[in-house]
């Protein structure tokens, strides 16, 4: 199979920043998990990114490249430094250039809700920047968590100083490092870490001002439980990502964790889970398909921190439900690349149908069987597929089966 075109090259789309979004085709890559900084990790993408683009995907999201306190990036220190636990900076802009040159574009993971002090201000507490660039005082830290900032617009996360993004100044030198990630180091597109700590207002202030060719959010919070057993009902738990989608003046699109949530428990034999009370899926991806970014797992629920995992012996029937489905579908490193050569190829054509019968995440979706052994649906006019052990297969001569494996089917006309 050649490369596929990942629409990489048309000039609009390197300057409108609602471009992608509107145009629906992404496929993203989540190219690490929480072990990766063991692994020269910089120069094991640059060899798989011949891979990762001919497999079709658009976007690679990479971990946190920035100078940070924990090697996995996440407790980022000093932002201006791009020599990491995943390697130097030379090798992460070998790997970036290796990327543009196979038009893959790069996500940077965005972590700024926290940021570790150097120096002890105070109440004692590692509340200052001294001696490193974007050298802040204490007023840039909440509160909350130990600063002289104002009360946090978010959740805490505990055990670090919060960042204040209340103060002018923050967020005049936030925007100017984001700036620098895009058109020094060369990333295009931001995941924002943690975004239930601040308010979504200043995403909104960050986008309009680095302006990324795409973003996505990570706003996780519970689903609703009844006990042990999870709700049929999520509504609310999806309008709650819809409203920071909405604060970010709709510039952002937000990881489907709603799907998750569900499509995880529909697979153990429960796949009525799949139908709403409107006939509609029932993540994020049946209000707002276009916002919508679905996935199985990533290095916080699977990996080896395995918080909240995708079963195991399910994922290709996940797979055949977010690649053919509306909503901007992401693959996880793991699956991907350490489950085996089948796995690789299973998800490889399941993308290469979505592309050559042009499922896009606004595509039209009608649900035919939601069953607690069937779900079975048609997208857009050309696409059929089934999961679940129940027997079934659409009527009518004009269907082709296109790809199948364990307990999944997709036919196209």
């Amino acid at each position: 199979m050649g490369y596929i075109n990942n629409g990489f090259e048309d000039n609009n789309q390197q300057t409108d920043i609602g471009a992608l979004v509107r145009s629906g085709r992404e496929v993203l890559f989540q190219a690490f998990n929480w072990e990766s900084h063991k692994h020269d990790w910089w120069k094991n993408l640059e060899r798989k990114v011949p891979d990762i683009a001919k497999s079709g995907f658009t976007s690679a999201w990479l971990p946190p490249a920035t100078h940070s306190f924990s090697p996995e990036g996440y407790l980022p220190q000093n932002i201006y430094s791009v020599n990491s636990s995943y390697g130097s900076e030379h090798l992460l802009k070998a790997l970036l250039q290796k990327m543009k040159q196979h038009k893959v574009r790069a996500m940077a993971d965005i972590v700024i809700n926290h940021r570790v002090g150097t120096t002890q201000g105070h109440g004692g507490m590692y509340n200052r920047y001294d001696g490193i660039p974007v050298s802040w005082d204490e007023r840039a830290v909440t509160s909350c968590t130990g600063g002289l900032g104002n009360r946090s617009t978010g959740d805490n996360f505990h055990g670090v100083p919060n960042i204040d993004h209340s103060q002018d100044f923050v967020r005049k030198d936030v925007t100017a490092w984001l700036r620098w990630l895009r058109h020094n180091v060369g990333f295009q597109d931001f995941r924002f870490d943690f975004a239930r700590g601040y308010s979504a207002k200043y995403v909104k202030e960050y986008i309009e001002g680095a302006k990324p060719l795409f973003s996505v959010g990570e706003y996780w919070d519970s689903c609703n439980y009844n006990g042990h057993s999870l709700d049929y009902n999520q509504d609310s738990h999806r309008q709650r990502i819809v409203n920071w989608i909405d604060g970010t003046g709709q510039l952002s699109t937000a990881f489907d964790f709603t799907t998750k949530g569900i499509l995880q428990e529909a697979v153990k034999g429960q796949f009525w889970r799949l139908r709403d009370r409107q006939g509609k899926p029932p993540g994020l991806m049946g209000w707002w398909p276009s916002r919508a970014v679905t996935f199985l797992d990533n290095h916080d629920t699977g990996s080896t921190q395995a918080h909240w995992p995708f079963p195991s012996n399910h994922i290709m029937e996940g797979y055949a439900y977010i690649l053919t489905h509306p909503g901007i579908p992401t693959v996880f490193y793991d699956h991907f690349y350490d489950w085996g050569s089948s796995i690789h190829d299973q998800i490889v054509k399941l993308i290469e149908i979505r592309k050559r019968q042009d499922i896009h995440s606004r595509s039209s979706i009608r649900i035919l069987e939601a069953q607690p052994n069937l779900y079975s649906a048609v997208i857009g006019e050309n696409v059929c597929m089934k999961i679940g052990e129940g027997s079934w297969c659409p009527a009518g001569r004009e269907w082709t089966l296109a790809t199948s494996g364990n307990k999944y089917a997709v036919w196209q006309k």
